[in-house]
């Protein structure tokens, strides 16, 4: 089987991209820390300068900066070449003579420059680009912690009917405003915010964060102590309830030093904040700024925020409300546009096999009338392709086992006998409360065919139980194995030491508190992830550690295995995803891009992506075939615990310490629904066999379940709400809540349906 490799996350390559280079673990770190932060989604070029390329004037102004064939004014180039040997930037003076061929005047001034709309961008464009001694010559001047070296990041001026001149647009890009006007700038912009019409206020009122954020960074990092002390207590008041963790975290900020060791907001600094707005708030903002010539406001709006415009009505505050909070704003919405196969691969036929399962269902319940027809339905459903669904060769599966097949036609048999879930049929819970755990239990797990449930602990050790009269065992010893009589038909039993039986087993290996614990789909292999940064894969035949798998630096807060085995992924503290295959000692992918910790990983049921959760409070999804990020979800307003898709591929639901579930709609990118039932953080959350019922389960000590047939009934993904990128939600959620079951003092961490619809939930026994 051959396997095309390539671990870098790319995120801004062609979707449809397949990599084909092998490269070693150093090498994909390399590359991973030389991707631009902000320029991480997939996104056209250009906007990686931060340009909004909606606005007619800075759709000119990047028309010239991309490649006009018109000549810069003369004029302009005299300007420029006149500031840069004033800055002492000789290097970059003679460049500039060279390329241009002009003969140096030498005292024109940069008044008499003509107004030709974004000449000046093309030249600082090929200033920037084309000489790499400006950002080195330059850098004692580029103390505030702006990107100006780097090329294409020239900021835009407003338009042709407001241009400053070139030293202005040098000096505000590369120099700090004064330091005694932020509070009057802040409070400007958030006078008029607090003037205009309702409908706008609600989408302008996004700016305040960030650029309190942003304004507050740039005079710690000039050493402007007492200035940002005053402004941070004066404004921070002023920001929503969602941000006061890290609010608090930037309180703690008060010197230069201490923004080097915080690697969050160092992460804000560099990287685009994503704003959503209406093209009617946006031409409103931009008019104030170019009125009042508040420069500081707009080069940090040009360098550090991104404007996702649309076209339509501006947004209501519970709209926005619903889709902000994360670390980085919201998602572009280019970066929701790739094609995603979320279809199911067609089911391999399993005829004879099948057949004679069926004679032994017929000998035993005597209903061979009721077996055929579930045959032929399933039958017909692995011919019928969706359309929807990946190339079935798209990325290599496993072969199916003689064990597995055995274990479809028993998945098959169990089907035919599942309760049919709806709001009036709930299905029955049993949970499972681990006694005596001391707040010690960290993760569960439960098989596929519920045979096995299994707890990672924070002494470092995983417990596995039989949850069936059958107790664990272990295969026998070499020697022992030898005298076994290989050809007998009970060989399966005979290979297992009777003397090893016990209902529950110990793993001992790792070296710190074990933060996840999943099994594989055949139940052979369990995976367990720690705080010693290895994923250690442990055999359930002999009970012991077949491999650690280390690649992650720091803490390793979750491990899933794919749902066909093979593939696992793993998410950890040092802010990316790996994709791993049991049989590699290295990761096949690293999926790069969240700004914090990933604490949730899921696969696709198709096994072709897989879905991230971060304390950056956004979900992601990659495609596993190129390492690509094709969705970006925000709208939780804080950590995202718990992940899990629907079972036809098309949803997806998530789960944070915000105690609310949101739903996704995979296909369009678009968030479809908000479930508030919660009071504390979500732990667990599962859709039933039939997709008919979600069931959450959380820190406040209650399962809920939700009416998921009419979430996501008649749902309204039209043209216009794929473009403006938002949907209207349930107004009323608690008549999606079917039910809500309280225990007595014992968290859910765990939830899982068996094959015929029950529900088992799981959690440690917590005294108050």
């Amino acid at each position: 089987m051959s396997y095309s490799i390539n671990s870098r996350s790319k995120m801004a390559a062609a979707p449809d991209e397949a990599s084909v280079s092998v490269k070693t673990e150093p090498e994909l770190l390399e590359d991973v820390k030389q991707e631009s932060p902000g320029c991480n989604e997939h996104e056209e070029t250009v906007a990686c300068n931060g340009v909004s390329l909606k606005s007619p004037s800075t759709l000119a102004a990047v028309t010239s900066q991309a490649g006009s064939s018109e000549a810069p004014d003369r004029q302009t180039l005299l300007a420029v070449l006149q500031f840069l040997k004033k800055s002492n930037l000789k290097e970059s003076a003679d460049v500039l003579l060279r390329e241009t061929g002009i003969v140096d005047g030498g005292d024109e001034s940069p008044e008499q420059q003509s107004e030709q709309d974004g000449t000046e961008q093309t030249l600082l464009s090929r200033v920037t680009a084309g000489n790499s001694s400006l950002s080195s010559g330059g850098g004692a001047a580029n103390s505030s912690g702006s990107s100006a070296g780097v090329p294409g990041k020239a900021p835009l001026t407003s338009g042709p009917q407001d241009q400053p001149d070139v030293s202005a647009v040098l000096s505000a890009y590369t120099q700090q405003g004064d330091p005694a006007l932020y509070e009057e700038y802040y409070s400007s912009l958030k006078r008029f915010i607090e003037s205009v019409l309702d409908c706008h206020r609600a989408e302008l009122s996004q700016l305040f964060y960030p650029l309190f954020v942003h304004m507050y960074l740039e005079l710690v990092y000039n050493q402007h102590e007492n200035k940002a002390k005053s402004f941070f207590d004066k404004f921070h008041g002023d920001q929503e309830c969602y941000y006061e963790d890290d609010l608090r975290i930037l309180a703690s900020l008060t010197k230069k030093e201490h923004m080097k060791g915080n690697e969050t907001m160092l992460d804000f600094r560099t990287s685009k904040f994503v704003l959503r707005i209406s093209r009617d708030s946006y031409q409103l903002l931009k008019r104030h700024l170019q009125e009042r010539q508040n420069n500081q406001i707009w080069s940090i709006v040009q360098e550090h925020l991104y404007i996702d415009i649309f076209d339509g009505m501006p947004r209501s505050k519970q709209q926005i409300d619903a889709m902000v909070g994360s670390l980085s704003g919201e998602a572009r919405r280019e970066a929701n546009k790739v094609k995603v196969f979320f279809g199911l691969l067609k089911e391999p036929e399993i005829e004879v096999p099948l057949d004679d399962e069926d004679e032994e269902g017929e000998n035993e319940e005597g209903k061979p009338k009721k077996k055929k027809p579930k045959k032929d339905s399933i039958g017909s459903k692995s011919k019928k392709q969706d359309p929807n669904a990946p190339p079935q060769n798209r990325i290599p599966l496993p072969e199916l086992k003689d064990s597995d097949k055995l274990d479809k036609i028993m998945i098959m048999k169990e089907s035919a006998k599942r309760v049919r879930l709806g709001p009036e049929l709930l299905p029955s819970i049993c949970f499972y409360t681990f006694l005596n755990a001391y707040q010690g239990l960290t993760a569960v797990d439960i098989t596929d065919d519920s045979s096995m449930i299994a707890g990672g602990y924070s002494d470092s050790t995983v417990r596995v139980w039989s949850l069936t009269p059958k107790k664990l065992r272990s295969v026998k010893s070499t020697a022992d194995l030898n005298l076994i009589d290989k050809e007998s038909d009970d060989v399966l039993e005979r290979i297992m030491d009777e003397r090893t039986a016990s209902e529950n087993k110990v793993l001992f290996g790792h070296s710190g508190p074990v933060y996840a614990t999943s099994f594989s789909p055949d139940r052979n292999y369990l995976l367990s992830s720690s705080e010693d940064g290895t994923v250690r894969l442990w055999s359930l035949q002999t009970f012991t550690c077949l491999v650690a798998y280390k690649g992650h630096n720091y803490p390793v807060w979750d491990a899933q295995f794919s749902p066909y085995g093979y593939y696992f992924v793993s998410g950890g503290h040092d802010r990316v995803a790996r994709l791993w295959a049991t049989d590699h000692y290295q990761p096949l992918r690293i999926f790069a891009g969240h700004l914090a910790d990933v604490i949730s990983t899921r696969f696709h049921p198709n096994s072709n992506y897989v879905a991230t959760g971060s304390t950056d409070r956004t979900v992601r999804l990659w495609d596993v075939l190129n390492g690509n990020c094709v969705r970006i979800f925000t709208g939780h307003k804080g950590p995202i615990h718990t992940l899990t898709f629907t079972p036809n591929g098309k949803f997806l639901a998530s789960g944070s310490t915000d105690s609310r579930v949101l739903l996704w709609d995979i296909g369009h990118g678009l968030m479809v629904g908000e479930l508030k039932g919660h009071t504390n953080t979500i732990y667990a959350l599962k859709f039933s066999r039939d997709g008919e019922i979600l069931a959450s389960g959380s820190m406040d000590n209650t399962v809920c379940l939700w009416d998921a047939v009419k979430t996501f009934e008649d749902l309204e993904t039209d043209d216009f709400t794929s473009a403006t990128g938002h949907i209207n939600l349930h107004e009323n959620c608690q008549e999606l809540l079917l039910g809500t079951y309280l225990t007595k003092s014992t968290p859910v961490i765990h939830l899982h349906f068996t094959r015929r619809n029950l529900l088992l939930a799981a959690g440690a026994y917590s005294p108050q």
